[in-house]
């Protein structure tokens, strides 16, 4: 059932799926409220219903009655509750949300807004596209590698590279293609530089765990979007033609 707003899919049919997402939650009567996701590291306090559409990646509120909802159809959704504050939170933490630390400045606004301590925080992260299916290319493990001391572990590395170049070269962007000299193609015919993958749940998970939270208060699908397009929308898997998935968080009246 799609849940977000695309090119191909009916506006009226997509609103009658949202009804019913609401329905079979029992919170028809809450607000739903979502954004113009942008891969950013913009965060909205919800107090009132937006007069106008948000664009960003994480909400925050205490107020009961709303319904904060996050669109993935591969990156992460992370949601936050604070039960002594009556907080929430709902984040979309794609590669470059995750490496601008959405999630740990989610939790910092919290503090900042609420006065919540990492420690009371329960967190759930929903299904996303796992280490399994995500290839990125070295540029983005490069800056990972920038900006996090311990990125080599949310990264498998090829088999063929593990052989004479360590995860920490390869991830540091030292020679991204080690047979380069070796192929004997013309030049600017060189083979691409090879692929890692990368663990966008491990990368989230640690940022929880860096900022406070128990790790017994984090719980995770385990369920990756790209193995699973029987149940779930996997927009590299399906080449950008697919629906998108909902995680709501809300405080009932």
């Amino acid at each position: 059932m799609n849940l977000g707003f695309t090119e191909w899919d009916k506006r009226d049919a997509v609103e009658a799926n949202r009804a019913a997402f609401l329905r079979a939650l029992g919170v028809a009567k809450m607000r739903l409220i979502t954004m113009r996701q942008v891969h950013s590291d913009a965060i909205h306090l919800i107090n009132r219903i937006p007069p106008d559409a948000l664009s960003g990646d994480a909400m925050i509120t205490r107020e009961s009655g709303f319904l904060l909802a996050v669109q993935t159809a591969d990156c992460v959704p992370v949601l936050l509750a604070d039960p002594k504050r009556r907080a929430i939170a709902a984040i979309h933490a794609g590669w470059r949300g995750t490496l601008a630390r959405i999630v740990a400045k989610t939790i910092g606004r919290m503090h900042m807004e609420f006065g919540t301590q990492p420690a009371d925080i329960c967190a759930a992260l929903g299904p996303s596209i796992g280490r399994c299916s995500y290839e990125v290319g070295p540029e983005v493990a490069a800056q990972f590698s920038s900006q996090f001391a311990n990125a080599v572990e949310w990264f498998e590395v090829p088999r063929e590279l593990k052989h004479g170049l360590s995860e920490d070269q390869f991830v540091a962007g030292e020679g991204p293609n080690p047979l380069k000299w070796l192929s004997m193609m013309p030049p600017g015919h060189d083979p691409p530089p090879p692929t890692v993958q990368l663990g966008l749940i491990a990368a989230n998970r640690w940022q929880l765990l860096d900022a406070g939270v128990p790790a017994k208060n984090i719980s995770d699908s385990r369920l990756c979007t790209a193995c699973n397009t029987d149940l779930l929308f996997s927009h590299r898997r399906e080449q950008g033609r697919t629906g998108r998935m909902l995680a709501a968080i809300g405080i009932r009246e």
